[in-house]
């Protein structure tokens, strides 16, 4: 009873110490900008061993943590629905691709020259080529460049890495069992594991949706929540007891939901066990990087990261070189993936465990990853503050040479979006100033004889100085959703005054935006669909002036909807239950309209 109790303290004395190092470490690098992965590694760095020493037991934390990544494997499983790959396929396996196989084969030649075994020197060059999606991702939100070309060709390599994960895990068993001489630890043979995947993959495709159906009919949303859990943990069992990962195991799964019904409802369930696990797992990294390594021979370690990230980065902007990308946004592209990623932390333990790699590489090669992924964030910043304005001093615009910030709109976000509502305003003879954080597009508009700013909506400098201070209006037509949001928040605190249209990426967000009280949005392919909707009335016998008609009823139908969803937008019922009324409705109101028609 006294060790249950002591035991019960333990835990929550962990809980408590890794909740206070997230709290104070995360924001503060999130605010530095450095990012929340590196505010993570920090935190474990100052409560593991080599730091404040107020957790000892980093083994078994590590293991537990890794459940983030298994989570964060079924999450990708689910975003692989086969139309979206078979859409994006040049991009990832051309682009994503040779990155991979070049970086992959020049780190083996250099292990091979090294005198590694072939083995290790294949499982360090697969584990090294991989770059950090969890930070990679997180890097271009907030330098803003996930809508640019840069960002959406990082998204595409960081998209191969990760469905390139799986068959190295696979993999990696076979080499530990080449390597360890038949020492019993090599799982099962490789026609069991064939056998028991295709199985796996032929019975789920069948079962799962019925299973979920079943469930998601008693209502009970806890139940489902576990249901989600359950089905991860399954598979990842299944899959560890055949000698290969967890991780695997959950790809799997998700892969057999990807294109089910049931995929968001997945994605929001898991995704906060998966954000707190992969917290847990990164500070767990920080506790686990053995810095005596580091004491006794800095001078190879600090060799082998820098010979790491000069490696990818010269790779990276070849790669980005050859995919089109302009001169000033390469560099930013290849610093961002230079690092070593989560997933070579993964590999290298597991290919310990399998006998595919020594331990004491496994740990030098760990920490040469931790160091590099601490470094990215300064290297970006180095980029930008001392690289960018000497090599680019023409491409470098600046908000306070705007001459015209006296004009009644101000667009932000100058795209395919924010061109139409400027051309329409210019044509009636209302002069906007516009802003765009992406100097290759501002150039593009700049040829066509658009007068733009280069400018981020998010800093309240630069909001003033483009005169949302007099402005009537500002439109906010950028291509990232949380960009736009953030954005809303800002200028409705700082200008109230400031009437806020802005652009919506679906009905959930334009909930949001009507929650924050922005004056009005548009859907950006709601007017489109709407209009194709007309063309198809049409063709099945409708007038013109009939079908307009329809459309505007439908129109005024579905944001009378939208009003009353918004306020029980946290009730998944109660919204299903407004839309299935308002369907009814409009159905009577268009039957009825046909009924007067034909009188």
């Amino acid at each position: 009873m006294h060790n249950s109790g002591m035991d019960s303290h333990g835990f929550l004395f962990n809980l408590v110490v890794f909740l206070s190092a997230t709290v104070i470490a995360v924001p503060l690098f999130a605010r530095l900008g450095l990012g929340s992965v590196l505010g993570y590694l920090a935190a474990g760095i100052c409560i593991g061993p080599w730091g404040l020493g107020l957790i000892n037991n980093v083994g078994d934390i590590l293991h537990f943590s890794e459940i983030g990544v298994v989570l964060l494997l079924f999450l990708i499983g689910l975003e692989l629905e086969p139309r979206k790959l078979w859409a994006l396929r040049r991009p990832i396996l051309g682009v994503g691709g040779s990155q991979v196989l070049v970086t992959a084969a020049l780190i083996f030649a250099a292990g091979w020259w090294l005198g590694a075994r072939w083995q290790t020197a294949v499982v360090a060059a697969l584990g090294l080529a991989l770059s950090s999606t969890a930070l990679g991702l997180q890097l271009f939100k907030e330098k803003n460049l996930l809508s640019t070309p840069a960002g959406q060709t990082g998204f595409s390599v960081l998209l191969f890495q990760d469905i390139a994960v799986v068959p190295i895990i696979a993999l990696i068993p076979l080499l530990g069992i080449a390597g360890a001489a038949n020492d019993g630890t090599g799982g099962a043979s490789t026609p069991v594991i064939v056998a028991v995947v295709a199985g796996v993959f032929i019975i789920g495709r069948f079962c799962l949706r019925r299973i979920f159906a079943f469930v998601a009919a008693t209502g009970v949303r806890e139940v489902f929540t576990a249901l989600s859990l359950l089905v991860v943990g399954g598979f990842a069992i299944l899959m560890d007891s055949l000698g290969l990962s967890m991780a695997l195991g959950a790809f799997l799964a998700g892969v057999l939901l990807a294109d089910s019904e049931y995929r968001h409802a997945l994605e929001s369930d898991i995704e906060p066990f998966k954000g707190l696990l992969l917290g847990l797992f990164f500070i767990s990294v920080g506790m686990a990087v053995d810095f005596g390594l580091l004491l006794e021979n800095p001078l190879p370690l600090l060799a082998l990261t820098a010979a790491l990230v000069a490696l990818k980065a010269t790779v990276l902007y070849a790669v980005a070189c050859v995919a089109g990308l302009g001169a000033r946004q390469r560099a930013a592209f290849a610093l961002t993936l230079a690092q070593g990623g989560e997933f070579g932390f993964v590999l290298f333990g597991f290919a310990v465990t399998a006998g595919a790699m020594e331990a004491a590489v496994a740990d030098q090669l760990t920490l040469a990853v931790a160091l590099s992924m601490a470094c990215t964030p300064l290297l970006l910043i180095v980029n930008q503050k001392l690289l960018e304005p000497r090599l680019f001093p023409a491409a470098e615009m600046r908000m306070d040479a705007i001459d015209d910030n006296r004009n009644p709109v101000i667009i932000v976000g100058f795209g395919r979006f924010g061109q139409v509502i400027g051309r329409v305003l210019m044509a009636s003879r209302i002069t906007p100033t516009l802003i765009d954080n992406n100097p290759e597009q501002l150039e593009r508009v700049r040829r066509f004889g658009y007068k733009s700013y280069y400018g981020d909506a998010l800093r309240l400098d630069v909001l003033r100085s483009a005169g949302a201070a007099q402005a009537k209006l500002i439109v906010l037509s950028m291509a990232d959703q949380e960009t736009v949001n953030q954005a809303v928040e800002l200028i409705r605190r700082e200008f109230p005054n400031l009437k806020i249209f802005a652009r919506a990426f679906d009905r959930g967000h334009a909930m949001h935006l009507m929650d924050n009280g922005v004056d009005a949005f548009a859907r950006e392919t709601f007017a489109s669909a709407m209009e194709l909707a007309i063309d198809a009335l049409m063709e099945f016998g409708y007038g013109e002036p009939q079908a307009r008609r329809l459309s505007a009823q439908f129109r005024r139908h579905d944001m009378d909807t939208l009003r009353r969803q918004v306020k029980v937008r946290h009730d998944e019922k109660a919204v299903i239950s407004i839309a299935r009324s308002a369907r009814d409705n409009i159905e009577e109101t268009f039957a009825a309209d046909r009924e007067q028609e034909e009188r």
